[in-house]
């Protein structure tokens, strides 16, 4: 019925065609959904705040904020394998910042960190803040010691109170720690849900991906991020709006 295929047919595709072929398809992924990254007006945002949120911070939460890491090669390069080595994950990694709405949407991505590049630092220099408006309220883990900065902007961020050298926290501190962890728990969610279902952040990436940056200052492995990113928006949300 069909014409059987001739020998040639069988000829494997080289390592650096199969690479070209991935690294185009995610630059054309990236063009079309660089847009499903987007950061809502607050009305939009208020008129549609899950009712947790509004019990515990009114209508004033604008943002949840986490860092997560991805595995890259160990670079050759002795300069970038010390911005590369987290400390934390005892391993070269790229760092991104990653923001959800309350509603459970990203709404916000960076580029690509150097591991050892701490989440204030991200915060401060990835363009992030850019998005926040006086009375804006974000919400962070420990570690994100932003309060001036943000202040800076006429806006606050909550994080859950430190225990270190404390035999136990106040009471008022113990119930907005409690608070904070209760929603701060949706951005853990996203992110793990970026990772099971998108397997390329759970390998250990090629540093090529680290390398050529396009004219708009964006590497492989920032697009990448943001490409994982838009296709869990278009996912069930993992927050409860009730």
């Amino acid at each position: 019925m069909f014409p059987q295929p001739s020998c040639h047919m069988h000829s494997t595709l080289s390592i650096a065609t199969a690479s070209r072929i991935v690294t185009d398809v995610i630059d054309v992924m990236f063009i079309r959904m660089k847009p499903l990254i987007i950061w809502p007006d607050r009305d939009q945002l208020q008129k549609t705040m899950p009712m947790q949120f509004r019990k515990h911070f009114g209508k004033k939460c604008a943002v949840i904020i986490d860092c997560f890491e991805v595995f890259i090669e160990r670079p050759s390069n002795l300069i970038a394998r010390a911005e590369t080595w987290s400390s934390y994950k005892h391993h070269n990694t790229v760092k991104f910042l990653i923001g959800i709405t309350p509603q459970g949407t990203v709404s916000y991505i960076s580029n690509a960190w150097g591991g050892r590049v701490s989440d204030k630092y991200i915060t401060e220099n990835c363009g992030f803040l850019d998005n926040i408006l006086p009375g804006d309220l974000v919400l962070a883990d420990r570690g994100f010691n932003i309060q001036a900065t943000l202040g800076c902007r006429m806006a606050h961020v909550q994080i859950p109170a430190f225990t270190r050298g404390k035999s136990q926290l106040a009471p008022v501190d113990l119930e907005t720690t409690r608070k904070i962890a209760h929603v701060r728990i949706h951005v853990e969610r996203v992110i793990g849900c970026v990772r099971q279902k998108y397997t390329i952040l759970g390998g250990i990436l090629p540093i090529d991906f680290l390398m050529c940056k396009d004219s708009d200052g964006y590497c492989t492995i920032d697009k990448i991020g943001l490409v994982c990113c838009a296709l869990v928006n278009f996912c069930p949300s993992v927050v409860d709006f009730d």
